[in-house]
Parts: structure tokens; C-alpha cells; sequence
């Protein structure tokens, strides 16, 4: 039987603040996971497609250069590449990866989803990052996204969390590209960063109450932290199988997060999951020196280089945070060219730009490269100025693949967890 959804409890006062792959087990002891305090620390992500795979190893790559102690547990889909999988499976030792495969996580068939774009079909599964129940806390990281400090100190606020709340970021509802999916109250006015400025914004970012403007309740599921637990996972799994909330969501697993933590999460400064857009959107809290975890919103910097003119990204002004992702890249190829590491290099550049500015005829990169703001306005994929579906690019997103709804782990089951069968200025900050 299925714990029913968390009871509502007294509001405490704001808060400030399946099988595994893993080639160092047998080399590394729990010690390099444990924080002073023994408790045990993690990081996850998710890849489904191997259009992220440039994006999890920048991740990876970055969050070791900047000192991080802990592992990143990536989960991986039965759908990911071979290619992908073994490029994973060739950093796993250098960059501290736990590898996790996992099934793809869907709603129950006879629910009718509709979704900002298609690719974002595959985002349910990031819940099963919660059934990670061998860790004290654990951060979760999206795929796009580059470290430029330590991100350690994200752990500093698992103590003052409760166990069934998580920590994030606000969503930036600005809304200045006026999107037609976007709610009315989607402003400037009602962004919760729009009243922050610097230094302030870094350790008092704006605080979310039971009174706060629904905006406010808003979060950008790319970086949350939380205390992974049986009893939590049970509870959105029944939340997730019962509600018809699911129907209405725009970004599943965001939308998702913050109905079922709703009046439960803790709010962090817009330096753990800083998006790339706010560097312009948000100058008067944004500071490059102080990004900690870049978030690589819309397109991504790997599909495409940085012109000669250090313009970059769907609207041209995303030059200088892409150039950093390409700087990282650029220092991770060396370090494997002087290791003589040719295999890991060439799966690599099956899914990154060429230095020519071409790249791989793949549909899963042209999604999330420079036409993405267009895939997620053509909603019916009927729009004439669109490229077509059959292309790979914006679909009817209601037409998504269905599978089973989740169920409660039986007896004699092993591995990941509850099973969802599928049918089917350039400088980098220092």
C-alpha cells in the first residue's frame, strides 16, 4: 500500500540558507563521499538522449576541477546511445561518476499530457533521482549546466532543511520574449530576482511563504537539494499516480516539484543555479566572479560556436557564458589528448559542433540548438515557418509515448528501484 501524501504541517520560519556502474568501488572507500560530519553527500543528474552526453561530462568535468568532493550518480536511460553509455562508462574513473541506469518514468496512459516541447517528455524520469535512499542529502544537477566555484557549499544548507522539503532556486518569470505559452502574471514585476541586488542577493534571495505572490512559489527544477528517503519517494508516488494535476503541466518535472513541495521549499541564492539569461535580464544581482553553477537554459552552447563577432545563443547575446562552457571543453580535450585518450575523444565529438561550425545530421541536436525557441511556440507542429516534425523538431506534444504508472517496489526486486516498463568579456569566472 502506498503512503498517502505528506500531512499538512506547521510552517517552520524561513529557512536561510537497479544496478550500479561504478570502476572505483573497489579503489575508493566511503570516506571520499562523507562530508566532516559523516554524513554522506552526492550529487545527481539524468541523461536520456546523447545530445546532453557534451553537456554531462562539462558537468562532471568542472564540478572535480572546482574542488568538489562528492560523486555525481548520473542516471541513464535504456534509450541512450551506445556511444554515450560507453563514453560515460571511460570518464566514470577520472571524473567521479557513479553510473545508474534507470527506466524512463511517465504518467499513467489514459492521461492526456501537453508540454511546452517534446523533448521535455523525458524530464519525468528526473524524479527518480530521489530514490537515491544511501545519501543524507543530495543535489540535484541538470545536464546543462557548468560549475565555475566550488558547489560544496550547497551541503552547508542540508542540516536547516527538513527532511521533506528541498531547497532551489526561484523560476525566472520575466517573461521578456513575451511567450505565448506563458501566464499573464509571467513579468518582470513578478519575478522574484527583480527586487534583489548585490552582494545582498547572494545570502538573502527572496523567501517563500504561504502569502507569497504565486509567482513567487514558482522554482527552476535544474538544481534542487534534498534528503532522499523511502517514505518521501512513497509520497510522490502517490501524489504522482493520483493527481490529474499532471495534465496541466508545461515542464513536467518543474511543474510537477512545485505542486508537490508546495509551502516546502527553501529558497537559495541565484548563484547555485545562475541562468544564463540573467546575466542580462538580472544585472543589478548578477556577478560572473560569483556564479557558482551555470545553467545553460534554451540552447545549448555545444551545438553551436561562438562567432567570430562573440555573439552567441537564440538571441545573440549569450557570447560570453557560452564562451565559457567552450573554454572548459577546450581544457578537458587537452587533458585527454596528452592522456592518449582517442576513444573517449571521438565519441565526444559525435555530439559536440565541428570546429567548422557543422555538425552531426542529428534531430536531438538540432532541438536544442539555436531553433529551440521555435520548437517550443510551434505547440501543434503546424506552424509553416517551423522545420517538420518528421524532421525532428517541434511535434504535438500531447502525442507522447505512454507507459504504466509507477508502482510500490515488490518482493525480490533489485536494482534501481520501482520499475516503469516504457512501451516502446570572455573571461571565465574563477
Amino acid at each position: 500500500m502506498l503512503v498517502s501524501c505528506l500531512k499538512i504541517q506547521t510552517l517552520p520560519k524561513q529557512l536561510n540558507f537497479v544496478r550500479d556502474y561504478n570502476p572505483t568501488q573497489h579503489t575508493q572507500n566511503d570516506s571520499s563521499t562523507m562530508a566532516t560530519s559523516e554524513k554522506k553527500y552526492a550529487y545527481t543528474t539524468l541523461v536520456t538522449r546523447g545530445s546532453y552526453l557534451a553537456g554531462v561530462i562539462i558537468l562532471a568535468y568542472t564540478l572535480k576541477k572546482q574542488g568538489s568532493k562528492y560523486p555525481l550518480l548520473v542516471f541513464y536511460t535504456p534509450g541512450l546511445q551506445h556511444a554515450a553509455v560507453k563514453a560515460l562508462e571511460l570518464e566514470a574513473v577520472k571524473l567521479n561518476l557513479i553510473l545508474k541506469p534507470c527506466e524512463m518514468l511517465e504518467p499513467r496512459s489514459d492521461m492526456k499530457i501537453t508540454l511546452i516541447a517534446e523533448r521535455f517528455k523525458d524530464t519525468w524520469t528526473k524524479l527518480r533521482v530521489f530514490e537515491v535512499f544511501d545519501y543524507d542529502a543530495v543535489c540535484y544537477l541538470d545536464a546543462d549546466m557548468a560549475i565555475f566555484n566550488n558547489m560544496d557549499s550547497v551541503f552547508s544548507r542540508a542540516d536547516k532543511l527538513p527532511s521533506d522539503w528541498i531547497a532551489a532556486n526561484h523560476a525566472c518569470v520575466c517573461n521578456t520574449d513575451k511567450d505565448s505559452w506563458a501566464p499573464e502574471e509571467w513579468n518582470v514585476d513578478n519575478c522574484a530576482y527583480t527586487p534583489l541586488s548585490h552582494p545582498t542577493a547572494l545570502s538573502h534571495p527572496t523567501q517563500v511563504t504561504p502569502d507569497s505572490r504565486p509567482t513567487y512559489h514558482l522554482l527552476n527544477s535544474g538544481m534542487f537539494l534534498y534528503h532522499p528517503s523511502e517514505k518521501l519517494w512513497d509520497s510522490m508516488l502517490h501524489f504522482f499516480n493520483s493527481t490529474s494535476k499532471l495534465s496541466t503541466y508545461n515542464f513536467p518535472d518543474q511543474d510537477f516539484l512545485a505542486d508537490f513541495f508546495h509551502n516546502r521549499w527553501a529558497s537559495l541564492g541565484w548563484q547555485y543555479n545562475a541562468l544564463k539569461t540573467m546575466r542580462y535580464q538580472h544585472p543589478n544581482m548578477w556577478r560572473d566572479d560569483e556564479v557558482v553553477c551555470l545553467h545553460y537554459i534554451v540552447d545549448k552552447p555545444w551545438v553551436a560556436r561562438v562567432s567570430a563577432d562573440g555573439t552567441a545563443g537564440f538571441k545573440g547575446k549569450d557570447g560570453v557564458t557560452h564562451s565559457w562552457w567552450w573554454k572548459q571543453h577546450a581544457a578537458w580535450v587537452e587533458e585527454r589528448e596528452a592522456e592518449n585518450a582517442t576513444e573517449v575523444l571521438g565519441l565526444m565529438g559525435q555530439f559536440v559542433v565541428k570546429a567548422d561550425g557543422s555538425e552531426e545530421d542529428d534531430p536531438d541536436m538540432r532541438a536544442i540548438g539555436s531553433k529551440v525557441q521555435a520548437f517550443a511556440g510551434n505547440r501543434s507542429g503546424k506552424e509553416n515557418a517551423a522545420p517538420s516534425a518528421k524532421d525532428g523538431d517541434a511535434k504535438d506534444c500531447g502525442e507522447t509515448q505512454a507507459a504504466a504508472p509507477l508502482r510500490k517496489k515488490v518482493l525480490g526486486e533489485r536494482g534501481h528501484g520501482p520499475v516503469v516498463h516504457s512501451r516502446g568579456n570572455d573571461e571565465t569566472p574563477s
